[in-house]
């Protein structure tokens, strides 16, 4: 019996490359991260991280109509003159918690 099994993917390129940046500099061939991504697959019956949509989606002002824009600026014109305020860190650390960044 084969020690071993080929496995042929296709994968984006700068995904590739990005990926085995990261797994170069930690000293992990690609090859002994994909063992191991497998062998977690096996132990945890599944994947071994969380498959969700996140909970909140950040505002595309993008798909807004005009008057939606207006709506999201006036909410925030009238948080500052109600004081609802915080500092720029706080809001940051805010943000990168709520959207799980």
């Amino acid at each position: 019996m084969s020690k071993t099994a080929n496995l042929y993917v296709r994968i984006e390129p700068e995904l590739k490359e990005q990926a085995e940046s990261i797994l170069s500099a930690l000293g992990i061939p690609a090859s002994n991260a994909i063992n191991m991504f497998y062998k977690q697959i096996i132990l945890q019956r599944g994947m071994p991280f969380e498959l969700k949509l996140p909970e909140q989606s950040v505002l595309n002002f993008n798909q807004l109509a005009e008057q939606e824009i207006d709506l999201e600026l006036q909410k925030g014109i009238d948080d500052v003159k109600s004081g609802k305020v915080k500092a720029s860190k706080q809001a940051f650390a805010d943000i990168r918690k709520d959207y799980k960044l």
